[in-house]
C-alpha cells in the first residue's frame, strides 16, 4: 500500500473541499485533495442549478395560464416533458463541466480517488491502496439524502433530488414527502408542468420560515395552489405494477393509500460522517455524530481537525458551504495559528412562488433566552403597487429590530421577488444598519422594495414606543 506525507489533506471535493484546497495550498501547503464519488459539487449536480432549471421551465408554463388575467390569452399550450427534462440535463451537465474545468486544473499529484476513513487522528486509508499521513485534516464530505425506513422495500420508484433530474421524462404523478426547500421547489415546478402532485409534511413547517404568520401566509398562499397535507405520516411504501402504492396517516389517525409513479422523498439531507472513521479522531461530537466545531474558525475542538460544507450540518447551502471551505483550509494551513474568518449574514431562499426568504436572525432565534427585546414590523404584498401591477400581490413580509439601538436584527418573507428583497436587507443587516439609516436610503416608484419601506416604517413605529411598553414580541404580533 502507498504511503503519502503531506501538510493538509482535504476529505471531499465539493464546494467546501474546493474551496479548502485553495486556500490551503495558497499558502505554499503540500496539500492534497481527496474524492471517492464523481467530481462536481451538490449544486451543480443535484441541487441548485437544475432545480432551477426545472423551474425555469415552470415558470414559463405558469405565465402562460396566468396570461389571461392580464387579458393576454395564448392558444393551446402543450408541455413536451422529454424535451423539459433534455434541457435540464443537457445545461446541468454543462454547469457540472465548468466545475470539472476547475478540477482539471489542480496538479495531479495533488489528487487523491478513493472513499477516505481515519485510522488514528492523523492517518487516513484511501481506498485499499493509499496511507496518508497529514498534519492537518479538513473534513468536507457533503451530505446524502434522508431515506425513510418505511420506504425500504418500496422500490426504485422512490427517488430523492439527487435521482429526479435523472428522469426522461415527466411523470403523470408525484408524491413528495417533505415541505422543506427542496420539496417545495421541486414539488411546485412538477406540478406547473401538469404533474399530479401531493406533498406530505410530518407537522406544519414550510421551508426555513419560523415567524408564526409568515408561515400562515406562507401556507395560505401555497395551499391555494398545492396539494399540501399537513400533521400526515408515512406509513408504508410498496411496489404496484409502475407505480407506487404509498400509504399515509393524518392527525386523525385516518389511513389512505394512493397511486404514484414516483414518491420523491425530500425529508432533508443526513452530513457524510458515519462512515469516515470519526471515532478514531478523538474529536468530540454531538449526539448526531457531528465534530463539536467553532463556527468562526471552523476548528474541532482545539484540534488539527476542521470541519466545512453540509458535512457540519449548520448552514447546508452553497455560499455557506464556500466561506466555511475557505475559512477551515486558511486555518489548516497555518495551524496553530487559528484565526476567526468571515461568516455572513445568515441568508436562506426558496425559489417556490412566491419565494420565501429568511434572514439574519429569525423569528424562533430572536425568541430564545437571552436574546435582546425586539420589535416587529410588517407589510402585506396583497395591496402593494408593483406586487399588483404584476399579478404577483401575494405574501408577508416581517422585519426585526433591536430596541434601543435600533439596530436591524433580520427578516422573514413570502412575497414576490423575495430572492431581491432577501439581499438588501441581508447586506444591512451585515452592516449593523440602523432602520433609520435604511429609511434614510433611496426607494424609488413603484418598485416591490417600497414594501420593504412600508415594514420598516412599521418597525420604527415600535421602536419608538419603546420596551417597556410594547412587552415581547413573541407573545404577539408586535405590531
Amino acid at each position: 500500500m502507498k504511503t503519502l506525507e503531506v501538510d493538509v489533506a482535504i476529505i471531499g471535493a465539493g464546494t467546501a473541499g474546493l474551496s479548502a484546497y485553495r486556500a490551503a495550498a495558497g499558502q505554499g501547503r503540500r496539500t492534497v485533495l481527496i474524492e471517492g464519488g464523481p467530481y462536481g459539487t451538490t449544486c451543480a449536480r443535484v441541487g441548485c442549478m437544475p432545480s432551477k432549471l426545472l423551474i425555469a421551465a415552470s415558470e414559463a408554463a405558469h405565465m402562460l395560464h396566468a396570461a389571461p388575467g392580464f387579458g393576454v390569452h395564448p392558444g393551446d399550450i402543450r408541455i413536451d416533458g422529454k424535451a423539459v427534462m433534455e434541457r435540464v440535463r443537457r445545461e446541468r451537465d454543462r454547469f457540472v463541466g465548468f466545475v470539472l474545468e476547475g478540477v482539471d486544473e489542480i496538479p495531479a499529484d495533488d489528487k487523491l480517488r478513493g472513499h477516505a476513513r481515519f485510522t488514528g487522528p492523523q492517518t487516513l486509508q484511501v481506498g485499499d491502496h493509499t496511507i496518508v499521513h497529514a498534519q492537518r485534516i479538513v473534513i468536507a464530505t457533503g451530505s446524502t439524502p434522508t431515506v425513510l425506513p418505511q420506504l425500504a422495500k418500496a422500490g426504485p420508484r422512490v427517488i430523492t433530488s439527487d435521482d429526479i433530474f435523472e428522469l426522461v421524462d415527466l411523470p403523470s404523478s408525484l408524491a413528495v414527502i417533505g415541505t422543506g426547500v427542496i420539496g417545495l421547489e421541486l414539488g411546485q415546478a412538477l406540478h406547473r408542468l401538469g404533474v399530479r402532485v401531493s406533498l406530505f409534511a410530518r407537522g406544519g413547517s414550510v421551508a426555513q420560515v419560523t415567524d408564526p404568520l409568515v408561515l400562515h401566509a406562507a401556507t395560505k398562499a401555497l395551499c391555494e395552489e398545492l396539494d399540501l397535507r399537513f400533521q400526515h405520516q408515512v406509513i408504508d411504501g410498496k411496489p404496484d405494477g409502475d407505480t407506487v402504492l404509498l400509504t399515509t396517516r393524518d392527525a386523525a389517525g385516518a389511513e389512505r393509500s394512493e397511486r404514484f409513479d414516483y414518491v420523491l422523498v425530500a425529508a432533508g439531507r443526513t452530513p457524510n460522517v458515519g462512515d469516515i472513521g470519526i471515532e478514531h479522531t478523538g474529536v468530540a461530537l454531538d449526539q448526531s455524530g457531528i465534530p463539536l466545531f467553532d463556527r468562526c474558525t471552523m476548528q474541532c475542538g482545539t484540534s488539527h481537525i476542521f470541519i466545512a460544507g453540509d458535512a457540519d450540518d449548520e448552514r447546508p447551502v452553497l455560499p455557506e458551504a464556500a466561506d466555511q471551505g475557505r475559512i477551515a483550509g486558511d486555518n489548516a494551513g497555518r495551524f496553530p495559528d487559528v484565526r476567526p474568518g468571515l461568516r455572513r449574514t445568515a441568508l436562506t431562499i426558496a425559489f417556490t412562488e412566491p419565494q420565501i426568504a429568511t434572514l439574519g436572525a429569525t423569528y424562533r432565534e430572536l425568541c430564545a433566552d437571552g436574546m435582546p427585546k425586539f420589535a416587529i414590523g410588517s407589510v402585506s404584498f396583497e395591496n402593494q403597487g408593483r406586487s399588483r401591477v404584476m399579478l404577483q400581490n401575494r405574501g408577508l413580509l416581517r422585519v426585526y429590530g433591536e430596541y434601543g439601538s435600533g439596530r436591524f436584527l433580520g427578516a422573514e418573507m413570502i412575497g414576490p421577488r423575495a430572492e431581491h428583497l432577501g439581499h438588501l436587507l441581508a447586506w444591512a443587516c451585515q452592516a449593523r444598519m440602523t432602520v433609520d439609516q435604511m429609511l434614510a436610503m433611496p426607494f424609488y416608484h413603484p418598485v416591490i422594495e417600497e414594501g420593504v419601506r412600508t415594514a420598516l416604517r412599521a418597525l420604527h413605529a415600535e421602536l419608538a414606543k419603546g420596551a417597556t411598553d410594547i412587552g415581547d414580541a413573541c407573545d404577539g404580533p408586535g405590531v
